[in-house]
């Protein structure tokens, strides 16, 4: 029992901390997560908690890691463990028994599980804890009191610390689809060899002052065109396939609604493509505004042409206008797609036919402006 004991500890500490780094590198990524599962089941009203919430978890998977590791007030982290565990093997069992969510984020976006995979996992470590809180009084710790507080001191600190770098300026290990060295145009298309939804046609007709329901294959004996009113037809999916781009719903147009993502993407040069989710009502309380100034400028000079994709078009402009900015061409994006991009608000990137050569957040504009400068 020694061993399974030993094995059961390394496994739930060594997993957990690296989960926690994982999701530390992009604590953002959680908080939308999150805000997924709310917004499925009505709680929009949490959102705006869920960063908080998201980096506070984050840093307790890793320090709790680490707790178990050294065993360090054992009894304790057994129980917020199994408490924790179990709250997670819910929200994968939901994910995966629903089918609303099709990805839990339990590793970030670096390595993607699906939500059959995440509830397996999630079984695995449930177990785990189980042996670890059965046997809870049996585990010693493994360094002297002062060494496990100053070891656990120095995990919280880098847990937070961390966190609060990686939001100020950008993920340190960019996982995303919109990374250095990716072309947004390819991975907006389909990758070869994906398989597409399976669907079949569905008819609905209305007979009797009630609606039926039937495929092609499945016509009432009694059908006609007298007894049956026709509603509408749709494409039912039976089997979901994997035919997704990497980037979906990224999208630039006009203020008169035309469409230029494509147009943008596969122009050939180099082009400053600058993204604000939702800026400030108050053009003032943009704390950006000054270093957005040194970036037109660097941008200028380097004769790059610059664009604006914003979800809010009409605040955007009025900030930009305040901020003497206003001949910055402004174009609308969907939210969600901007919060893909753009990990900060603002953060801007530099593009070469479509490329990412270069990104940076709004802490590092000043950067920017001086590598722009030298283009």
């Amino acid at each position: 029992m020694r061993i399974v004991l030993f094995l059961s500890r390394l496994i739930t500490g060594v997993l957990f901390i690296f989960s926690g780094l994982i999701k530390a590198n992009d604590p953002l990524g959680l908080s939308y997560k999150m805000q997924e599962f709310f917004e499925v089941w009505g709680w929009d009203s949490f959102n705006d908690f869920t960063l908080a919430l998201s980096v506070l978890m984050i840093a307790f998977e890793i320090i709790a890691g680490v707790a178990v590791l050294v065993g360090w007030r054992f009894r304790l982290f057994a129980w917020l463990l199994l408490l924790l565990i179990l709250f997670f093997t819910f929200l994968t069992g939901y994910a995966l028994l629903s089918g609303k969510i099709r990805e839990c984020g339990c590793f970030g976006d670096c390595i993607k599980l699906t939500a059959k995979e995440s509830f397996i996992k999630d079984l695995i470590l449930t177990a785990l804890i189980f042996v670890l809180f059965y046997y809870r009084d049996k585990v010693k710790p493994s360094l002297t009191s002062k060494a496990s507080f100053v070891i656990l001191t120095a995990t919280t600190l880098f847990s937070f610390l961390i966190q609060l770098y990686v939001l100020r300026h950008l993920p340190i290990l960019d996982c995303l689809p919109f990374r250095k060295g990716s072309n947004l145009a390819e991975n907006m298309k389909i990758p070869p060899g994906s398989i597409p939804d399976s669907t079949v046609i569905q008819f609905v007709y209305e007979k009797d002052s009630k609606q039926v329901e039937f495929d092609a294959d499945h016509f009432p004996e009694d059908f006609n065109d007298s007894a049956y009113k026709f509603v509408k037809r749709y494409d039912k999916v039976v089997r979901k396939g994997n035919a997704q781009p990497p980037i979906k719903d990224f999208v630039m147009i006009t203020e008169s609604g035309n469409d230029t993502t494509q147009a943008i993407l596969t122009q050939p040069g180099k082009m400053a493509v600058l993204f604000i989710k939702t800026p400030p009502a108050e053009p003032k309380a943009w704390k950006f505004g000054e270093n957005l100034q040194q970036i037109a400028t660097a941008i200028k000079s380097a004769q790059i042409p610059v664009i604006v994709v914003t979800a809010d078009a009409t605040a955007t402009q009025n900030g930009l206008s305040y901020w003497k900015l206003q001949d910055l061409k402004v174009l609308k994006g969907d939210l969600v797609a901007i919060k893909t991009a753009a990990r900060t608000d603002p953060a801007l990137y530099l593009l070469d036919q479509g490329t990412v050569m270069h990104k940076w957040s709004w802490a590092d504009f000043k950067d920017a402006a001086k590598s722009l400068g030298n283009k």
